[in-house]
């Protein structure tokens, strides 16, 4: 009796399947862990934004440019643990600096944030100039639109979202399902896992992760910030506003940075 044979190919993609089919049945998710974010600022684009038409301004940016680098770099950590995250600057952070631009507190204030996402509360210490506020408010809820655009960051598969705070405020985000964690950086979240990539084009600011260290958290690690002037979201916005109103459009910019 002749047998007839499956062509070699054939065999070999059915293999793939079964492979494929066991790795996704078996796929590690990590439920507790700390990232390492980078967060990049675009100082010359935010700079050039900031200046206008002034012509002594240019000058000073000229002189920036001649001495400080484009892009100005800041490191965080955010740990994670069910639904528990807590976000902060890491210790060896060096002080902003760069002449007159670079003491700007929309730059970077070093916010330290704490979020407990299934009672969708957090708490927020930031700080401007010489005050410190410790706020205390819901989690801001956003309108996540997806997208089928990936990418790769750290070592995982994430998927891109687009959304829109603050009424004008345009945000990319890039997220992972493998981490079921819905958190993210500073205060985005909201989306069916973590966010480890974030975009703010007009704002020329970026987060990425650089590493995923997937260990148990200490709660230490998870710990919120206790230090500050406690307000919510609303008193912010209205101390911010009435103390900086003889400040023009710069005022605007360095509300937006304390409400993100």
């Amino acid at each position: 009796m002749k047998i007839r044979m499956f062509p070699l190919f054939t065999c070999l993609f059915a293999l793939a399947l079964c492979i494929q089919s066991v790795q996704a049945q078996y796929a590690r998710f990590v439920e507790s862990g700390v990232i390492e974010f980078e967060k990049r600022v675009n100082m010359y684009a935010k700079i050039k934004d900031r200046i206008g038409e002034s012509s002594f301004m240019q000058q000073a940016y000229e002189q920036y440019q001649r001495t400080q680098p484009q892009f100005k770099a800041f490191k965080y950590n955010l740990a994670f643990s069910g639904t528990q995250t807590r976000f902060w600057p890491q210790d060896s952070q060096a002080a902003t600096s760069g002449g007159f631009f670079g003491n700007d507190p929309s730059i970077d204030m070093g916010n330290i944030i704490a979020a407990d996402l299934l009672a969708q509360q957090g708490i927020s210490q930031k700080s401007i100039y010489e005050e410190t506020y410790l706020i205390t408010d819901s989690l801001r809820r956003i309108q996540w639109r997806f997208t089928n655009e990936s990418r790769e960051i750290a070592g995982y598969e994430c998927r891109r979202a687009n959304a829109l705070v603050l009424d004008s405020i345009y945000v990319v985000a890039f997220y992972t399902d493998q981490i079921p964690v819905s958190g993210g950086p500073e205060s985005f979240t909201g989306l069916p896992g973590m966010i480890l990539g974030i975009a703010l084009p007009y704002e020329h600011v970026t987060y990425f992760a650089t590493k995923v260290d997937d260990r148990p958290v200490s709660a230490k690690e998870l710990a919120a910030p206790t230090k500050g002037k406690v307000v919510n979201y609303r008193e912010l916005r209205e101390q911010l506003e009435s103390s900086l109103k003889n400040w023009g459009d710069y005022a605007q910019s360095i509300v937006k940075a304390m409400l993100l």
